[in-house]
């Protein structure tokens, strides 16, 4: 009880911090030249509804990862992907989501829970860097709405994919990923719990991966729509810019008191248009995707039943 309290204690100091301005950045939405217009309501209420299937499609591929290990129902699947987004909210990089999600299992099967909710992380870094890779190439060899060095572009172009080429044969080749595991020294001793990893078959990837692409697909749109919406930039010009977005945030070490000002940068720099503008769909988003489902998972932290011990003690 007391990790939960300290949990949901920390995910509300961390967005007071947040957006009481004490990082340096200023609320985009506090001067806003565009406030005669009015609120596009419809499309923010398309984004929320757009957030319920993101984090949907989200509980529903954790729950095939760790059907080998407990079978869970959906709302149980659910509530733990939400109490991982809290959890994340407070590590770098959200890579505290993993500790937040297995809290749901069984207290034997956590371990091996880890090593198959990092699968589903990785099918979702994968899907990011073939898209980012993608937009890329199309922005380096056919669009060109960026005056950038070429060279720098064909190092990020050829770079990306070669990454993601490495991690997309380590994802559909999961028993050469848990030697790889084992072989890191302070992941030695986990070695037993990481041959879950050969439990999959290769349908259960394809159909994770898939899942990460539909799911990738909805944030992608999301975020375009805000942009398309709030600065005024052409969807197919949006729809070419975030997945640029995506990739270089991904690569981007952030903590979660400086993610909003790394998104909020890379947007600016990306996205034609009036930064201010770019810099309220940015901040719209992480509200929306990552600040409302943490709230929600922070509460169900308090009050779920998890247990701390395995049936046979």
């Amino acid at each position: 009880m007391v990790f939960r309290w300290g949990v949901f204690a920390a995910a509300c100091a961390l967005l007071y911090l947040r957006f009481s301005g004490h990082q340096g950045s200023a609320h985009p939405w506090a001067d806003r030249r565009w406030s005669s217009d009015p609120i596009p309501w419809t499309a923010l209420l398309g984004v929320l509804a757009l957030m319920l299937v993101n984090w949907g499609l989200e509980a529903w591929k954790w729950r095939m990862l760790v059907r080998p290990l407990q079978p869970l129902g959906y709302m149980r699947a659910c509530a733990g992907t939400l109490a991982g987004t809290t959890i994340g909210l407070i590590t770098p990089n959200r890579v505290g989501e993993f500790a937040g999600r297995v809290l749901f299992l069984e207290p034997e099967h956590r371990i091996e829970g880890s090593f198959a909710t990092v699968l589903g992380s990785m099918a979702q870094f994968v899907v990011t860097l073939f898209m980012g890779g993608s937009a890329v190439l199309l922005e380096r060899y056919f669009l060109r709405y960026h005056d950038v060095d070429a060279l720098a572009w064909d190092v990020l172009v050829w770079s990306t994919l070669l990454i993601a080429g490495t991690a997309v044969v380590l994802f559909f080749n999961p028993v050469t990923f848990a030697r790889i595991v084992g072989a890191i020294p302070w992941l030695g001793r986990f070695e037993p719990e990481s041959k879950v990893l050969e439990r999959f078959d290769r349908t259960t990837l394809q159909r994770v991966f898939a899942l990460s692409s539909l799911r990738y697909g909805v944030f992608t749109l999301q975020f375009a729509v805000l942009v398309h919406v709030l600065a005024g930039v052409p969807m197919g010009q949006a729809l070419a810019a975030v997945p640029l977005i995506f990739l270089v945030t991904t690569l981007v070490p952030t903590t979660a008191l400086t993610e909003l000002g790394v998104r909020s940068t890379v947007a600016a720099a990306f996205i034609p248009a009036d930064p201010a503008a770019v810099v309220l769909a940015t901040a719209s988003i992480w509200v929306i995707n990552i600040v409302l489902p943490a709230l929600a998972g922070s509460v169900i932290l308090l009050v779920a039943r998890i247990r701390t011990t395995p049936a046979s003690a």
